[in-house]
Order: C-alpha cells, then structure tokens, then sequence
C-alpha cells in the first residue's frame, strides 16, 4: 500500500524529485516526449498527495510562462494518464500522481473526505474479487477504478475518532 499521503513527516521532495526522474526514464524507454509543460503539470500534481483539478493548474503554467488555456492542460494531463503517471480522481474531478508507473494495475484509492489526502491501494485482492463477481454474471470489465472515502488517520485523531 502506498500511504504516504497520510503519513506526516516525510521527505515531500523525494516523492516529486523521484515521479519525475520516473517519467523522464519511462517516456525515454517508450519514445515519447516530456515536454516541458507536460513535467510542470507532473510536478505540480505531485506537489501534495492531494487531488488537483484542471483548473487549478492553470495560475502555475502561466506564471511558470506557459499558454495556460485549459486545452493545454488537458492535453498534458491525457499524455500523462495514457502513460500512467497519473490517475484520475473520478469522484472529485481531479487527478493525482501514480506512485508506481511502471506497473500495469486498476486504481484503488482511499480518499479522506476531509482533507482529500488520496493514498492508492495494491488493487490485487479487490480487482480478483470484482472480476470473480462479474465474470459469474457475464459481465467483462473494461475499466476499473475503486475510490474509498473516509477518514485518514490525521483528520480521524483530529476529529477525536480513535478507532
């Protein structure tokens, strides 16, 4: 399980410095092009373990000198979802930063519906589960994507919930 969204304390930098030394290799390797609008977009959505809408992207890309027309930043975030650098948060129309790339998995996400911190589950268990399910019925799953909502251990001890 990747938690580090709900741990405090971490070293944030190594988390950005090591997604994006990830996509440079991993378009290297593909032959496909990091431009430098697509790497900011990258980097600005790992600048927290929070979900970041389009929208929100937009003040960074033109202070940083980009066209910050909501075009741009939709073509960088489908280049980097169609590589799997980033998931798309479906539920809050926002996306965040995929902490293993390399590794062809469905999305499982625990979302605290406080703070919106987002930590992405090993998906293994529940995807067998949920094609168990639907294979028994008929039914062929094409696309899967889990999100959880609750609480996460910051907010919960925060709320005074000690479970």
């Amino acid at each position: 399980m990747h938690n580090l969204a709900f741990e405090s304390g971490h070293d944030h930098q190594h988390c950005i410095d090591q997604a994006l030394q990830q996509a440079r290799q991993l378009c290297r390797e593909r032959q496909q092009r990091l431009t430098p609008v697509r790497e900011l977009v990258l980097k600005l959505i790992w600048q927290s373990h929070k979900p970041i809408g389009a929208y929100e992207l937009l003040p960074a890309l033109a202070e940083a000198g980009f066209n910050s027309a909501p075009p741009t930043v939709y073509r960088a975030l489908e280049f980097l979802q169609e590589q799997g650098l980033i998931h798309r948060i479906a539920s809050l129309n926002a996306f965040v930063g995929c902490p293993h790339p390399t590794r062809t998995h469905q999305g499982c996400f625990l979302i605290c519906r406080a703070c919106h911190a987002t930590s992405e589950l090993d998906s293994g268990p529940v995807h067998a589960t949920l094609e168990s399910s639907a294979r028994a019925v008929g039914f062929t799953i094409e696309e899967e994507t889990v999100e959880v909502t609750g609480l996460c251990p910051n907010c919960r001890h925060e709320e005074g919930h000690n479970v």
